[in-house]
């Protein structure tokens, strides 16, 4: 029998001494994001914060979403840019809890990989942390796991979890809808985290080089493809201190991501009403025609799978269109009228060439969306 060497933890695949070095990589940054409420947990096994400004709350209610970035990672890791996909998975995120008026209070992230790699790892944190610095929210703990013989050594995928807190009383939703809300548009920064399997099958089909420099972008295919995730967590928030929340205030917020425009806005749309939404109000970016007229998709299609450059919905009285424009356009976001909201529960029956109603989606049953008229484009 020949001589078997002895096993350990680093001849199975698992590299701790790359973990630790990851680790000091991105301790400056995730340290940048702490503040007063964070407390230092014995031996780290656990975040901490100081949540005593809860006792200042009437009935606070905790918010949590966890969520990844797709198959956007797939882009980082093509063009061997790691340092924006942190973004992406913050705003999938931190951004769903700020649709219910929740402030975040902290974040955790959990980063799985066939091999640390110490510089990649702490580049990947690195996009996190800077991202929760800008939204306000600690970044206390994450995990990053070694999965050899599970992944490929260059395989990647992190995910996170973030909670908040809101006042019961402050809480936004459908209940706080009315007939004759407006619907205030927040442009998206482009393809945002969501439709990438589409988008990826399109550059294949396309034979489209990301190296290839896009007249229409001012910049490469894959520097498109990888612009981060617009961050609304602030301007939202600024939203509720302007509008207030209540009868001519803000009424409820909507997180477009995966499924689209109509999709998401039905699920923030008590029963019984509906939203109409002016297709001609914006101009749709560029990308999204380049995906379009690259893989022959139809808008219907496209608009069920991406953005098309709406990434928040502010639903507020009409007394306070003016000021939620004004809010949010100073805080250097393109900001729209896009709609409004009536009292027609849209069906089938009103249908058309330029019409499409969009209700009942992503288990929701709540209002339904009309989306009217065709898109504009560069």
């Amino acid at each position: 029998m020949s001589e078997q060497t002895p096993l350990d933890y680093a001849s199975a695949g698992v590299d701790t001494a790359a973990g630790d070095r990851a680790v000091e990589l991105m301790k400056s940054a995730v340290s940048r994001t702490h503040d007063s409420t964070v407390l230092s947990a014995t031996g780290g096994f656990a975040g901490m914060v100081d949540a005593s400004a809860l006792l200042g709350m009437r009935r606070p209610l905790l918010a949590t979403s966890t969520d990844g970035v797709g198959t956007k990672i797939a882009i980082a890791q093509a063009l061997g840019v790691h340092d924006t996909i942190g973004q992406d998975l913050v705003g999938m995120v931190v951004d769903d809890i700020v649709v219910v008026g929740a402030r975040p209070v902290l974040m955790t992230d959990y980063i799985a990989c066939g091999k640390v790699i110490p510089e990649r790892i702490a580049a990947i944190v690195t996009g996190i942390a800077r991202a929760c610095e800008a939204v306000g929210c600690p970044l206390v703990g994450g995990e990053t796991a070694e999965h050899p013989g599970l992944m490929a050594p260059e395989d990647y995928d992190i995910a996170g979890a973030a909670t908040g807190v809101v006042d019961a009383d402050l809480v936004l939703g459908p209940q706080r809808v009315r007939a004759g809300d407006v619907l205030v548009a927040m442009a998206s920064s482009g393809l945002h985290s969501n439709g990438y399997s589409l988008v990826r099958r399109v550059v294949e089909l396309s034979g489209a080089d990301l190296g290839h420099e896009v007249e229409a972008f001012g910049r490469t295919l894959g520097e498109e493809l990888l612009e981060p995730t617009r961050l609304y967590t602030k301007v939202c928030l600024d939203l509720v201190e302007a509008l207030g929340v209540g009868e001519d205030g803000l009424h409820a917020l909507s997180h477009v991501t995966g499924g689209g425009l109509g999709a998401n806005l039905a699920r923030v749309l008590p029963v019984g009403l509906g939203a109409r939404v002016e297709r001609g109000s914006w101009v749709v970016p560029a990308v999204f025609d380049w995906v379009r007229r690259s893989g022959s998709i139809s808008w219907e299609a496209l608009e069920d799978s991406l953005n098309l450059g709406v990434g928040m919905v502010a639903v507020v009285g009409a007394d306070a269109a003016e000021e939620a424009l004004a809010t949010v356009r100073g805080a250097g976001i393109d900001a729209w009228v896009l709609g409004d909201v009536d009292e027609g529960d849209h069906g089938l029956s009103r249908a058309g060439a330029d019409i499409r109603t969009v209700s009942g989606t992503k288990g929701v049953q709540g209002g339904s969306v009309e989306l009217h008229g065709t898109y504009l484009t560069a």
